[in-house]
């Protein structure tokens, strides 16, 4: 196995998040090359796992934390580390070590370019991008979010604890209409499948659906807000990520415009 960085011959891999294969992740759009495009030239970085075959297996992609869902200084965040585990497309990438190797390549990285630590997320719940995982490595807990956590690995003693921004508003209940508010940051495929869903869904109810629609890549919609990544149906957040189904959507808009008329 080997570590090698992103090219223009394995972008669209990236793109994609190593599933080539799949039909659903067409219906994320674009958003995640526009992000990209932007982050480049700010510091993001990626990285891929290649097998003994030369198959890419594994991914991760971390980036200065100013640019992140978080406030810290002179740190990078780790947004994810991905190995392929489906059957489809490339096969079942993971229990091989892919992922710790990722990781390491990361660290000293970060630490080749003089960041003072790596910072990363994850859940509190056995599920995809667990904290445990990332505490059998050598991080810390040091903040908490629901049922997110941030991890850390301070390279030198300057470093200073980063934490979540703190959500400062949410958007409210339309008055005559239904209010949808979407956050979209664009780094993540599967939170962008499900903006694109409630924007089919939205245009059956279009007459009746006040739409807001917030850029997160300016930095200061996430500082005014607090939000990254998010979609509201007058005011009740739902789950960007893994994607809500179209059905589950356009049903949570209806209930919410049928809700409007008594």
């Amino acid at each position: 196995m080997k570590i090698v960085n992103i090219s223009p011959e394995n972008e669209s891999l990236y793109y994609c998040c190593l599933e080539d294969w799949s039909e659903e992740m067409k219906e994320a759009g674009d958003h995640k090359q526009r992000w990209y495009k932007c982050m480049k030239n700010k510091g993001v970085r990626v990285k891929f796992a290649v097998d003994e075959n030369d198959v890419i297996g594994g991914m991760i992609q971390y980036l200065p934390i100013e640019y992140s869902m978080c406030e810290g200084k002179d740190l990078y965040l780790i947004l994810c580390i991905w190995v392929h585990g489906y059957k489809e497309g490339r096969g079942n990438f993971r229990k091989k070590g892919m992922g710790k190797a990722l990781l390491k390549a990361a660290e000293e990285d970060c630490k080749e370019i003089g960041t003072n630590g790596l910072v990363a997320w994850g859940l509190g719940i056995p599920v995809w991008m667990k904290a445990s995982w990332y505490k059998r490595q050598g991080y810390k807990v040091i903040d908490r979010k629901g049922i997110m956590r941030l991890v850390w690995k301070p390279f030198n003693e300057t470093a200073v604890k980063p934490s979540f921004i703190k959500t400062k508003k949410k958007p409210g209940k339309g008055e005559e209409k239904v209010n949808i508010s979407m956050f979209r940051n664009g780094w993540c495929p599967a939170m962008n499948i499900t903006h694109e869903r409630t924007l089919r869904a939205i245009k059956e109810f279009e007459d009746k659906i006040e739409l807001k629609e917030y850029d997160t890549l300016d930095r200061e919609v996430i500082d005014e807000w607090g939000i990254s990544d998010g979609i509201y149906i007058d005011g009740k957040a739902i789950s960007t990520g893994p994607p809500l189904s179209y059905e589950k959507i356009r049903k949570k808009i209806k209930k919410r415009v049928a809700a409007k008329k008594m």
